[in-house]
């Protein structure tokens, strides 16, 4: 596959690109750099919002049915950012009734919305001591913020998707090396019979034994189909699953530290990957100089719409 380099600049934490359809943007967040960009590809300008913290993944959202912003999952809670460039408001921290986590050892992670226009994000264990990650809800019910507690059990809370019927829930923990599923009521929002729909073998204690690493499950999407595609974070791959969860294919990438894929462009086949530069030695950024950046590559399946949030 050919794979273009998109931006510029390095992210130090790449993550939650999504593509906006009305602006023809692909939007994604630095976690670490504390930013949110866009980047306009006809006339490739890039714009970047500077956040109060860690800005841990974005989604979409519309009020009345237009365009309104963006919801935005930082370090302590959820926000809401209406106008481009200016400050950011509160819509449920931690403190105010809807979190129980310590900011201090605790942030959010990976976070979509669904196709009801309600905000998922997860919460991650910064010093992967224990698997109390706890993945969270919000939908707005007559201008107040419902924050509803779906799972728990998870140290690195990644990899969201909805199957294409809306009755599966995708949900992964990269420090475990494992993919789960639930079945999911769109209409009624509960999650039910949770089940590991594939492990992913650890990499071995002792270097240079064992069989060749393939990688832990980082962030995902589905495409029109109904598949799912995961990156394989250090193994330089996204794997792709059927409905069903069969592997259908390895697609080769540019770095090895990819986190998450989306696709996006006018017919959205066009597939398009974020990428890390945190804690990497700099045998690995010479060996991979490009890590940090976006990227991009034509595909022949078009990928799933990305879904707004109802404020």
């Amino acid at each position: 596959m050919n794979w273009t380099t998109l931006t510029k600049a390095y992210d130090t934490l790449g993550e939650s690109p999504f593509w906006h359809p009305t602006e023809q943007r692909l939007y994604w967040v630095d976690i670490l750099g504390r930013q949110i960009h866009r980047l306009h590809l006809a006339s490739n300008v890039q714009e970047s919002w500077q956040m109060p913290q860690e800005a841990c993944c974005i989604a979409p959202a519309q009020t009345n049915g237009k365009p309104s912003g963006l919801v935005i999952a930082l370090r302590d809670g959820f926000y809401r950012g209406t106008v481009w460039g200016e400050a950011v408001t509160p819509i449920a921290t931690v403190g105010t009734g809807h979190f129980d986590f310590d900011t201090r050892t605790h942030r959010f992670n990976d976070g979509k919305c669904d196709s009801q226009g309600r905000f998922w994000c997860g919460t991650m264990n910064e010093p992967r001591t224990a698997n109390d990650g706890v993945l969270y809800s919000l939908e707005m019910q007559g201008g107040q913020a419902v924050v509803t507690r779906q799972a728990t059990g998870m140290t690195v809370s990644n990899g969201l998707a909805w199957s294409k019927d809306d009755r599966t829930m995708y949900w992964s923990d990269s420090f475990g090396h494992t993919l789960h599923g639930f079945d999911w009521n769109a209409k009624t929002n509960v999650l039910a019979n949770r089940r590991v729909l594939k492990d992913f073998p650890p990499k071995s204690k002792e270097k240079g034994t064992g069989p060749v690493y393939g990688g832990r499950p980082d962030g995902a999407t589905v495409d029109s189909e109904g598949n799912y595609y995961v990156c394989l974070m250090e193994a330089g791959a996204i794997l792709k699953l059927s409905p069903t969860h069969q592997a259908l294919a390895r697609i080769p990438l540019p770095v090895k530290f990819a986190t998450m894929p989306c696709f996006g462009g006018a017919d959205l086949k066009t597939l398009f990957i974020t990428s890390l530069r945190e804690n990497r030695s700099a045998q690995e950024l010479t060996e991979e100089p490009d890590l940090g950046h976006v990227f991009a590559t034509r595909v022949d399946v078009a990928g799933a719409p990305v879904n707004f949030f109802n404020d």
